[in-house]
């Protein structure tokens, strides 16, 4: 059964009702059990989770050629421009800090495969309590949508002596509650990414920052006969 990024949430949300169910995370190795407290893993063990839930209802699904490539699932096995899914998930008792993308990374492969900017995130919003977790909420949502401007940057992210790592989240979630909204289109969200780049000083001087985001709005019309503007 192939579904798109939308009915898959519609099935999983609507139909299997999956917000405020509980679970438990337990290790087995020989003739010992043990409770799993620490949330290390439990990104990881979600989007397992969701990857067995999708065979289980024959959902057509493929995945990255590598374990640390982009999408984390591939919805249209036909056409690898569309149906591109990434999984995330973060403790709801607190604000949102996953890494949507590696800043480096993601300058690289949205210049190389401007589609990436019509992705969908998953979102698992999650309570743990012990080994019991709870699924507090789920969203589906474009990458403009989860991010914003910050303090210092044109576009949040992890920052460490100075050096940009990881584009970060704003709380999409709860606007009444922080000073930084989440971006209106993806085309405010391409800006905001470029003028990071500009702003940074590794960045700033680099040729290919000067034609960055002129490639990738001629790249994504050709890719999808939309513009970005």
């Amino acid at each position: 059964m192939k579904l798109t990024s939308q009915q898959l949430f519609y099935k999983l949300v609507n139909e299997y009702k999956i917000i405020g169910e509980k679970g438990q995370i337990n290790f087995s190795l020989k003739d010992l059990t043990i409770a799993v407290e620490t949330k290390d893993t439990v990104g990881n063990l979600i989007q397992e989770w969701l990857k067995a839930w999708m065979i289980q209802n024959k959902i057509e699904f493929g995945n990255a050629p590598h374990s640390q490539d982009f999408p984390d699932f591939l919805l249209d096995i036909d056409n690898p421009t569309t149906g591109l899914l990434e999984v995330k998930s973060f403790d709801y008792n607190k604000s949102a800090n996953f890494d949507v993308a590696n800043f480096m990374a993601y300058r690289r492969s949205v210049l190389a495969y401007p589609y990436r900017l019509n992705s969908d995130y998953l979102i698992f919003g999650y309570r743990m309590t012990g080994n019991s977790l709870e699924i507090a909420d789920v969203w589906l949502k474009k990458v403009w949508e989860i991010t914003g401007a910050s303090e210092d940057w044109p576009l949040k992210c992890q920052v460490k002596q100075g050096e940009v790592v990881n584009i970060r989240p704003v709380k999409w979630y709860n606007s009444e509650r922080t000073t930084y909204k989440a971006f209106n289109s993806a085309l405010d969200f391409i800006n905001a990414f470029d003028a990071t780049q500009r702003q940074w000083a590794r960045t700033s001087r680099d040729a290919e920052t000067s034609t960055w985001l002129t490639r990738v709005k001629r790249g994504y019309k050709t890719a999808t006969g939309s513009g970005l503007d």
